[in-house]
């Protein structure tokens, strides 16, 4: 009976320990302060990203900029979007065709501006990036619209010192 009781107690400790993993133990972009990133912060970009709010169109660092490399999270760093999938959508605001990873991104349903949008978040930031719409380019077909203020530019010179040696395959010249 005692055997039984202690094989019960082991084999939940171990369930537990499964579903007690978190992306922090298997992600390295999950592992930030975020408390110390936000103080560091603009008041732009803190209200962009914690509030929701959008920046001016084509008043903004990335709307046109067209150097290669990725953009990331501002908050946690989390790889959002290369140059290469990013285009001119005429609004003023940085556009893509589709993320780098998906898993590094969180969309859900946006009533406000009285219209149906569907907002765009970084996973473990939780940073209120933009919206995503319908009317991109092929093959995706979607148009990524994001707020400069929620990203930080990665250069591809810079980026396997900065840590996204692993995105490096993006620009194969």
């Amino acid at each position: 009976m005692e055997s039984k009781i202690n094989s019960k107690i082991v084999m939940s400790a171990i369930l537990v320990s499964l579903f007690m993993t978190t992306n922090a133990d298997t992600d390295p972009y999950a592992k930030f302060d975020k408390a110390k990133k936000l103080k560091q912060l603009t008041p732009v970009e803190l209200s962009v990203t914690q509030k929701a709010d959008t920046e001016p169109p084509f008043n903004n660092a990335y709307w046109n900029n067209e150097a290669n490399g990725i953009y990331v999270d501002i908050v946690s760093g989390e790889p959002l979007f290369s140059s290469t999938d990013k285009f001119d959508s005429g609004t003023g605001w940085p556009s893509f065709s589709k993320p780098i990873d998906k898993k590094y991104i969180v969309t859900k349903t946006d009533g406000s501006m009285f219209m149906d949008r569907v907002e765009v978040r970084s996973r473990d930031a939780n940073s209120h990036l933009g919206h995503v719409f319908d009317d991109g380019p092929k093959p995706t077909g979607l148009r990524y619209c994001m707020n400069s203020a929620s990203m930080r530019f990665i250069p591809e010179s810079q980026m396997v010192k900065s840590g996204y040696g692993q995105y490096m395959y993006l620009f194969k010249h």
